[in-house]
């Protein structure tokens, strides 16, 4: 087939070469601008390296891009983590109209953020989508889509770089043949099942240690790798990455005060929360780079007593 990638990253990168790799024509690429100064996108970096048409425009609703699409007479548009809005007069333009990832089970989870949102609110899987993009947000039929579970220490980092990704590259390929032969359906989504979901930034990430432990968990979990969960230690911001999750079992268990390190051990230091504490294994202060919990604790000066969050 002749298709046209829109996209960007690392995941688009990987759409572009599987398609390649299977000997699939690739008559051009739509990346995303840079901002001034940052090194090339992944995706253009493949393409340019390919010999392969790159476009790059500062919207996708310009007159300039719909032209640039024409010119590729494509069969199918591909859409691989595009964050510029694509206009239902753009994805139209391919023979067989186009094809957009999202990684979460549509109609549920729809926003930017859709793999965190899962894991911070203790779901127990989650999954991919392949649709056909509209002018609502992810609100598009539904082709194809993929469930994997989300383990109680899964984080955001696992989830996505273990399965939603290589499930993502691969569904990619599975749904553009079935678009081709014919032999797809789009089932229409639920509106009574749809949630929307914005950002998980700093704001977001931010940790309360006077919620539950489970709460705090995973939210950590969710943040892993990116945004980073954040707590405060003397007026400045401490990120934690990977950790344990600890439940009291009775009252008499209860160590320390809420958000208070009640033990340093020589691989991890606990922060103690409401229904148990959490186990720090790795973490990163605002003023240096991402240590191990006991380098951490040595570099900082923490001790059994100090607070976090004041």
């Amino acid at each position: 087939m002749r298709i046209a990638i829109v996209g960007q990253q690392d995941f688009g990168k990987a759409v572009l070469e599987a398609f390649l790799a299977r000997g699939d024509e690739v008559a051009g690429v739509f990346c995303a601008p840079e901002k001034d100064g940052a090194k090339a996108d992944p995706l253009k970096a493949s393409a340019i390296e390919k010999g392969l048409k790159v476009f790059q425009f500062a919207s996708l609703r310009a007159v300039e891009a719909h032209d640039a699409m024409r010119s590729l007479k494509a069969d199918l548009g591909i859409m691989a983590f595009v964050l510029q809005f694509a206009p239902q007069s753009f994805v139209t333009i391919p023979k067989n109209g186009t094809i957009q990832y999202h990684p979460s089970l549509l109609p549920k989870y729809r926003g930017p953020s859709s793999i965190n949102w899962p894991i911070i609110r203790g779901d127990t899987r989650t999954g991919l989508s392949i649709f056909r993009p509209t002018d609502g947000l992810d609100e598009g039929p539904v082709i194809l889509q993929k469930q994997t579970a989300i383990g109680p220490d899964d984080t955001l980092g696992s989830v996505y770089f273990e399965r939603l990704f290589p499930m993502g590259v691969q569904a990619m390929l599975e749904a553009a043949d079935l678009v081709m032969a014919g032999k797809h359906a789009e089932t229409v989504q639920d509106e009574t099942l749809a949630s929307y979901e914005g950002w998980c930034r700093a704001a977001e990430a931010k940790i309360n240690w006077a919620n539950h432990v489970d709460f705090i968990h995973n939210l950590i979990r969710g943040c892993n790798p990116a945004p980073g969960a954040w707590t405060s230690l003397a007026g400045k911001r401490l990120q934690i990455f990977d950790c344990r999750k600890h439940s009291f079992r009775t009252f008499g268990s209860v160590k320390g005060k809420i958000g208070e390190v009640s033990e340093i051990t020589a691989t991890s230091f606990f922060v103690t929360a409401q229904g148990g504490r959490i186990e720090v294994l790795k973490a990163k202060h605002e003023d240096g780079k991402k240590l191990s919990a006991p380098e951490l604790a040595a570099s900082l000066g923490l001790t059994a007593g100090t607070l976090l969050g004041s």
